[in-house]
């Protein structure tokens, strides 16, 4: 999104786990380098600030971590940070291996020797927050490690503990961010498309999928306009209660859908200021002095907090392409719980466009007073030249998300694994799903990985090997390799069905605003 030449991403403002992009791209006999995707690294990877006006500063340096661990924990407190990464590292490790990279297409996928052997390990039964509480002392350095379960549409307080891979992959990893905006992934990603013939039909809206005449079998697609596309296979990537409510015939698992906890909505702002803010980085986060009951007032009672916490990103600060000389762009992310649910009775439900007014100049004016009084930025608001919001209702209306839900289904345990919506619909043959609220979940890196299950799925459903290799770094480990079909026309076709399903699992996830991972 350009305005006034200043870029904004309306999605995802930071890159994880890059060794998943730079394995798809491998997939596809190619790089990020070759296709002309930069990756430039976020240093620190933080500020957070707290209402004392003190910040702390997340970054992958292990001195400067240290230094910022021992000033609130003392001395003993940096050997239990590395205590804190070993149990993330191994989260991290026993995820990417045991979920990420495996699909889980009925309970019986949770009973599988590797996994049940390690499942304890990730700490699924207790909450993130009581993890780190084991190896920090002080409640400042508890919410530093905590707040990222916010990137999962989670509370802390909630969020199983397993979710401090998020934390790991920063600290151990870094935070990345494309040069030129996360579209320069997508635009990569369609331009090696492009190469195998793949045909992209932009604003084509869909108004159902298509079915045999039994209703078993997804064979294509109804068009807004009246035609229909034929296919073998539908992937359907648009958010997953929608798809059900709208594109799909009724049915129970509509209602059972609709009634599963979601996650959180949003009320994000874009500024194009007219000068640079130097008090910001690049990624700024500002906690509630009221932490756990501004978490309670989301995901609890699905309002908006007295007093939020929010997320401060500053493209331009890594990437000058994003803002003119001498100009900042920035994007502000404050999160509210979602729309009202009649079946519950919970959640945002505004009565009128002054209410939604009332509301964003509410968060408007909470974000501009906190930042100016813990970094001492003055005069924001007169710097502002133009502004542009979402809100929980153009989530809704703009890119179909049910209830608003930036990203997707919660992540609670039994809302995970094989309790997840499945990637195949269960009654529907050749219909398949990707995207967040499927397996394995949410965020772009773990959204990208979904879409190489599926795409491995319907390749399986048609007797089709994968046609990529494993990835440089993983040639040596034991694996079981199938037999990879040489038929140049085989291998052609495969290639296009790959970069199809990234192509939908990655647009839903720029539409579903990933803050992180």
């Amino acid at each position: 999104m350009v305005m006034y030449k200043q870029r904004f991403d309306q999605g995802p403002s930071l890159l994880l786990l890059p060794q998943i992009f730079q394995e798809a791209y491998h997939d596809l006999d190619t790089s990020l380098e070759a296709e002309g995707v930069n990756l430039v690294k976020c240093e620190p990877n933080y500020n957070v600030w707290f209402g004392d006006g003190e910040r702390f500063e997340l970054s992958t340096d292990v001195a400067r971590m240290k230094a910022e661990i021992e000033k609130w924990e003392g001395k003993d407190g940096f050997e239990r940070y590395l205590g804190f990464l070993q149990e993330a590292h191994r989260h991290y490790e026993i995820s990417v291996a045991q979920v990420l990279k495996r699909n889980f297409t009925s309970l019986l996928s949770m009973a599988r020797p590797s996994f049940l052997r390690r499942v304890l390990e990730l700490h699924p039964f207790e909450s993130i927050y009581r993890r780190a509480s084991k190896y920090f002392y002080t409640e400042r350095l508890r919410r530093v490690f905590t707040f990222g379960s916010m990137y999962m549409g989670m509370s802390p307080f909630d969020a199983p503990g397993t979710y401090s891979l998020l934390q790991y992959t920063e600290l151990a990893e870094g935070i990345w961010y494309p040069e030129g905006g996360f579209h320069k992934v997508i635009d990569a990603l369609a331009r090696v498309g492009e190469r195998f013939g793949v045909e992209y039909r932009l604003s084509t809206p869909i108004a159902s999928v298509h079915l045999s005449p039994d209703g078993r079998s997804a064979t294509g697609v109804k068009l807004a306009d009246g035609s229909n596309l034929y296919a073998d296979v539908v992937i359907i990537n648009a958010d997953l209660v929608y798809a059900f409510k709208e594109l799909l015939p009724s049915s129970s698992r509509t209602a059972s859908l609709s009634k599963r906890s979601s996650s959180c909505s949003s009320i994000s702002f874009y500024w194009a200021m007219d000068r640079i803010v130097p008090e910001l980085k690049a990624h700024n986060i500002f906690l509630a002095d009221d932490y756990r009951e501004s978490f309670d007032d989301i995901f609890k009672r699905q309002l908006m907090p007295r007093e939020p916490s929010f997320y401060v990103n500053v493209p331009s600060r890594v990437d000058p392409s994003a803002a003119p000389p001498n100009k900042d762009s920035i994007v502000v992310l404050v999160p509210v719980g979602h729309l009202l649910d009649e079946q519950v009775g919970q959640g945002l439900n505004p009565k009128s466009k002054q209410d939604w007014d009332s509301m964003i100049t509410q968060a408007r004016e909470t974000v501009f007073s906190t930042i100016e009084a813990r970094t001492g930025a003055a005069s924001l608001q007169k710097s502002v030249v133009k502004e542009l919001i979402n809100t929980p209702q153009s989530w809704k209306t703009a890119f179909n998300l049910d209830k608003g839900s930036i990203l997707g289904l919660s992540h609670s345990f039994f809302n995970v694994l094989s309790f997840r919506p499945s990637t195949r619909h269960p009654d529907i043959t050749n219909c398949f799903f990707v995207g967040a609220s499927t397996h394995p979940g949410t965020g772009v890196p773990i959204c990208l990985a979904g879409s190489k299950l599926v795409a491995e799925q319907v390749l399986e459903s048609f007797n089709l090997a994968s046609p990529w290799k494993a990835p440089a770094h993983t040639k040596n480990l034991p694996k079981d390799i199938k037999k990879i079909d040489t038929n140049l026309e085989s291998r052609h076709w495969q290639h296009i069905l790959f970069i199809g399903v990234i192509l939908l699992g990655l647009l839903l996830w720029m539409m579903q605003l990933n803050l992180h991972l």
